[in-house]
């Protein structure tokens, strides 16, 4: 099991130390949200890997509906350039109620769905290299020879994480056609349950990647929660139980810590490691 942290506020200047603090700590990743109108998640990225040299640095997550394809193209290639292949891109629909409608976004959820799966497409396709064409609904791209940027370090492409709804197929086959997967689970009702997925939920939900999935490359299942740093016993028995039901990555997610204090003590007393 791998164990990141998700910074849950701060400029880029946070960013860039308390990544460095997190690698000092062996912490294996380190991510930073992505808002509709705040600090810039792809700057804050950049400041952190000018001050690491090992840890994964990525979003937690990045809503493609509101993107432009080919500028997130251009931004992760050349973050995954200049950390010499640490980037994760994890992607989902976001959540409206961080400013979509204030902003003029797109909230319709079947829109931002189809902007989402044409958006990657138009990504690994730019990724991959010119010449590059693509007709979608929503997106029409010629290829171009213009000053064409260089393609990621990570070969085939820069791993990306998917937001899947379990268990919705549709969701769930978006998620295992690329590298991992950021699991919610959705009610009967059609509306996203609040809180993770059970011990159960999880191992079905392990069980389906093996059966469906049908790449070859590493796919990952990842869960987001909160372990006491200041109790290192009670913190590995709660992410082993993760681990045994099937995630291979633990990201400690302080969303609710008012003072930036508390979020560097976490960080400094280290991940919650299984031992054995």
């Amino acid at each position: 099991m791998k164990f990141g942290f998700v910074l849950p506020k701060g400029d880029a200047r946070t960013a860039a130390e308390f990544a460095q603090e997190a690698e000092a700590a062996s912490w294996d990743g380190f991510f930073v949200w992505e808002p509709v109108w705040g600090v810039d998640a792809w700057v804050s990225l950049t400041a952190a890997a000018m001050r690491t040299g090992h840890i994964r640095l990525g979003t937690m997550i990045t809503p493609v509906s509101r993107m432009r394809p080919w500028k997130l193209a251009s931004e992760t290639a050349a973050l995954d350039n200049l950390s010499n292949g640490r980037v994760i891109l994890s992607v989902g629909l976001g959540a409206v109620d961080t400013g979509f409608a204030a902003f003029g976004e797109v909230t319709d959820r079947k829109t931002r769905a189809e902007l989402l799966d044409e958006g990657l497409e138009v990504l690994t396709g730019l990724w991959r290299g010119q010449p590059f064409n693509y007709q979608g609904k929503h997106y029409q791209i010629k290829e171009t020879s213009f000053q064409s940027p260089p393609p990621p370090v990570q070969q085939p492409h820069i791993p990306i994480w998917v937001v899947g709804a379990w268990p919705r197929e549709k969701s769930m086959r978006r998620a295992l056609r690329y590298d991992g997967l950021l699991p919610n689970v959705m009610g009967e009702d059609g509306v996203v349950r609040m809180g993770p997925p059970t011990h159960d939920e999880m191992r079905a939900i392990k069980a389906y990647v093996e059966q469906n999935r049908e790449g070859t490359t590493p796919f990952d299942i990842i869960m987001e929660g909160e372990t006491p740093g200041d109790d290192p016993d009670q913190a590995a028995d709660i992410v082993r139980e993760w681990s045994e039901a099937g995630a291979t990555w633990w990201v400690e997610a302080m969303w609710a810590t008012p003072q930036l204090e508390g979020v560097l003590a976490r960080i400094q007393q280290g991940p919650p490691r299984v031992e054995g």
